[in-house]
């Protein structure tokens, strides 16, 4: 196999540490923290870069919006070698106190997409690596944050539309659940099925309770939401650099 066929890279040609996130313009400004940072590939909504960050080798790749897109670069990253995956996503809010800014690392996600039910068991659990979410939590607190640790919701829905079945935000709120977002089930699932490691730390950009899923009211990119999306950036590579530090 020259090239994998959806994110076009090799076999053997990804870093063992890889960033993963949903737009493609935040993979490039991810890989401008990286030393001598290269374009690997761009195809469809999958680019990818690869440099060094504190001397240690470093992939990134873009996995656009959704559970079935985002697992296809997932399973083919992990076939080109990746054995530690981050999300550094966005998500909104499910709780009075998470707001635009704050952090959120992501323990465990609530699966309600269709992918999962065919990917994993029935009631099969979505759950991130304990020392790679110690680390991201750790990470971002030495960066001056408090990052919310909990457990996330993963739709395929961001618009509402007219079914019985839509979530009810306000029992998920009930139940403890931290944010929504549209990927982390499916990056902790395949991480548990393939033996790989994986995390996400989230910036929040809006509050779904306060506000639902409008399209006048969502506003990412704003200060406020970049900044944070910035701190999440710099927290999962620091996150990379102490569990470096850890295994030496």
């Amino acid at each position: 196999m020259d090239k994998l066929p959806h994110i076009g890279l090799t076999v053997d040609s990804v870093s063992p540490d890889v960033l993963v996130c949903g737009d493609p313009g935040r993979a490039t400004r991810i890989a401008a923290y990286l030393k001598d940072a290269q374009l690997l590939s761009e195809l469809r909504e999958y680019r990818s870069y690869q440099g060094t960050f504190a001397g240690k080798l470093v992939t990134v790749c873009s996995h656009g919006i959704g559970a079935p897109g985002a697992a296809i670069a997932f399973e083919e990253l992990i076939a080109a070698g990746a054995r530690r995956i981050i999300r550094v996503g966005t998500c909104g809010g499910l709780q009075p106190g998470i707001q635009s800014g704050d952090l959120v690392v992501a323990q465990a996600a609530v699966q309600q997409m269709g992918y999962g039910r065919y990917a994993f068991p029935e009631g099969y659990p979505c759950v991130a690596d304990l020392d790679l979410t110690l680390a991201l939590r750790t990470a971002a607190e030495e960066d001056g944050r408090s990052p919310h640790t909990g457990i996330v919701l993963t739709s395929d829905v961001f618009y509402p539309g007219v079914s019985a079945k839509q979530t009810n935000y306000a029992l998920m709120s009930q139940a403890n659940v931290l944010a929504v977002e549209m990927e982390c089930a499916a990056l902790f699932g395949i991480g548990s099925l393939r033996g790989v490691q994986t995390g996400a730390i989230l910036a929040v950009d809006g509050n779904v309770l306060e506000d639902g899923e409008d399209m006048e009211s969502f506003q990412p990119h704003r200060e406020i939401v970049q900044t944070a999306v910035e701190t999440a950036i710099l927290s999962a590579l620091n996150a990379l650099k102490l569990l470096a530090e850890n295994d030496e």
